[in-house]
């Protein structure tokens, strides 16, 4: 066990207390891994929605031996007023990681790094540290999980009992998502051992007589005794630290001559496939509420065999009812969860995949003159606003070593042109910046844009906000190098980011996230200055329809823009001149778009391209002003 580990404090909304639960069940998650990690390394905050909530209700009825406080939302740290709780801030009070995933993953890493015999704790977080690190706007396991799951649930708990007779849409979707194919790491090898165990399973089961139909002379019904599955051989051996059985892994050679294609497909033991991970200790108190209001309503709603089965076995997983008992949740055992008759048994083959109409034609073969074509005979062609400032420069030379790109291993190439880029940005925020200003600098990475605002422009206050860890860690340890004090670091999804700002600058965001930015700031009422990337990525998503504005939709559809969007990453240095101008001019017609579709909102939009346009083959910028 380490002794020194510095004290966080981390702070939970809470609206209401409903049975064996604290609501948003956002915080009811986060303190059933309190319980599960036994971690007592943070100060924990209860911050309440509404006013005059009683000290001593919410102490008495809380959770195990976790010490919490109240706190109003007016004395939060200053930089946790602009997030979305769940958050966790540093003693310092500049560094603030926001949002469920984020900061239960921070939970879990904090725990095995003061006590790293702890290895259970990181196992949650599964193959390579992955599991729900995918933020919740592109990923829609992580959406499900983190989002729509719990949000499911807290309103099934408060609609009127007319309006529970179906089980909402997002937990039919969990149920269909359990009886999907696992796919993991080294899948072949364990496909391999379940044929191998399943021929014989074959070979050596016991047939067993129903007695009651031989005495009856009807037809007997032969029932196997088979032997245990082997996802749950392995998921098991793993929780109890024990190694699978030399049977169940030697193959024979018959086995390793069956093709891929020919092995039997693995079974869900756990929410994400073989592993208990994080995903199942955010989904048990969310399930274990619905089941409970289920029973209590005395309604069998709809039969869920895959959630039952995995609710029963999440709760064999070491640790597990130990927590819950900590928690206060009564779980449910097998007998009480009565599989509903089969008339009232419900088809999810009707429940829609997330976004498969509108992503059907995503798959295309095509160029994009066609559609080019189109917009030209309706009178659209790429255009490009002047550059308002093309030779302006920072003086990189007689700035702070810890100020320019080129520090860390980026080659001294990479960093004129990452220098170059931030010419561009810098520029025009410089144009737009007043004193006391807000400038929120969105997918950060290792903060380019932002220390370098911070930096020339002391009487602003600067935000980084980036969903990678590390990249966010290197930029502090460069802001605490050059002793900057009017920055922030928030790690979170841009979702959980609702403050006040005045600009948002994004240099390089990635498909949608250049959507996302722009959304943002509109909301703001912000000024934007951003630079688009990865216009291959870009497709629809829950908040987003392409095309964005109005004019382009009377002309194209979904497919023809998502021409254009694959054609628009066609601008490396490699490849052929006539190729590289399709490709700008593909940039172009889609920036077109967002600008009109925020013009359409009342904004100012200049589509820009950088000086020199050699810096990045993703060289376009917009520049927006609110009306």
């Amino acid at each position: 066990m380490k002794d020194s580990v510095a004290e966080e404090h981390l702070y939970l909304g809470f609206s209401h207390q409903y049975r064996d639960s604290i609501f948003p069940l956002h915080t009811s998650i986060s303190l059933f891994l309190l319980s599960y990690c036994d971690c007592k390394l943070f100060k924990i905050f209860l911050v309440p929605t509404g006013e005059n909530v009683d000290d001593q209700f919410v102490t008495k009825n809380l959770l195990g031996d976790l010490e919490v406080h109240l706190i109003s939302r007016c004395q939060l740290p200053v930089v946790v007023q602009s997030c979305c709780l769940p958050a966790v801030v540093m003693k310092d009070g500049k560094f603030c990681r926001a949002g469920l995933s984020v900061v239960l993953r921070h939970i879990i890493q904090k725990t095995y790094d003061a006590d790293p015999s702890k290895k259970d704790v990181l196992e949650l977080l599964g193959f390579k540290k992955t599991c729900l690190k995918a933020c919740a706007e592109v990923s829609q396991w992580t959406r499900l999980c983190e989002i729509s799951i719990p949000l499911a649930v807290e309103g099934f708990l408060m609609a009127s009992p007319e309006h529970c007779q179906t089980i909402p849409p997002d937990i039919l979707q969990l149920e269909r998502k359990l009886g999907e194919p696992v796919r993991v790491h080294n899948d072949d090898k364990i496909r391999r051992q379940k044929l191998q165990q399943q021929k014989a399973g074959a070979k050596d089961a016991v047939p067993v007589l129903g007695k009651e139909a031989t005495e009856e002379g009807k037809t007997v019904e032969m029932h196997e005794h088979p032997l245990p599955s082997l996802e749950l051989s392995i998921a098991f051996s793993k929780l109890l630290v024990q190694e699978v059985s030399d049977a169940v892994n030697r193959e024979a050679p018959c086995i390793r001559r069956t093709k891929t294609s020919d092995l039997p497909l693995l079974d869900h033991v756990f929410a994400e496939g073989l592993y208990f991970t994080l995903a199942d200790i955010v989904l048990l108190p969310c399930i274990h509420q619905f089941l409970v209001s289920s029973k209590k309503q005395g309604k069998n709603l709809v039969n869920l065999p895959l959630i039952s089965n995995w609710y029963q076995r999440v709760q064999k997983v070491p640790g597990v009812k130990k927590a819950a008992g900590k928690c206060n949740m009564e779980l449910l055992q097998f007998p009480e969860l009565m599989p509903a008759p089969e008339e009232e048994l419900q088809d999810l083959s009707s429940v829609p995949h997330e976004l498969e109409e509108e992503n059907e034609d995503s798959h295309f073969i095509g160029g994009p003159r066609p559609t080019m074509t189109k917009l030209m005979e309706n009178g659209i062609e790429a255009k490009f606003s002047p550059h308002p400032c093309p030779n302006w420069t920072l003086d990189w030379t007689n700035l702070p070593s810890a100020v320019s790109p080129g520090e860390g291993k980026m080659s001294r190439d990479r960093a004129l042109r990452k220098q170059q880029q931030l010419n561009n940005l810098v520029a025009a925020v410089t144009k737009l910046a007043k004193p006391g200003d807000v400038i929120v600098d969105f997918c950060s990475g290792g903060g380019h844009v932002g220390i370098v605002l911070a930096h020339m422009m002391p009487s602003c206050q600067v935000v980084l906000i980036e969903n990678k860890e590390l990249s966010l860690m290197r930029a502090k340890d460069r802001s605490d190098e050059l002793g900057l004090n009017n920055i922030w670091f928030i790690q979170a999804n841009l979702d959980y980011f609702n403050g006040t700002f005045n600009i948002g600058v994004a240099l390089h965001a990635c498909g949608v996230a250049t959507d996302m930015v722009i959304e943002h700031c509109i909301k703001a009422g912000a000024a934007f200055v951003i630079s688009p990337c990865c216009y291959g990525f870009i497709q629809n998503t829950v908040k987003f329809k392409y095309p964005r504005s109005h004019k382009f939709k009377e002309i194209l559809s979904y497919k023809e823009h998502m021409i254009l969007c694959r054609f628009a990453d066609q601008t490396a240095v490699q490849l052929p001149p006539e190729r590289r101008i399709i490709g700008k001019q593909c940039m172009g017609l889609v920036d077109l778009d967002r600008a009109w579709a925020a013009e359409e909102r009342n904004y100012s939009v200049q589509v820009i391209s950088m000086e020199p346009e050699t810096c990045s083959p993703k060289n376009n910028m917009f520049v927006g002003i609110p009306a």
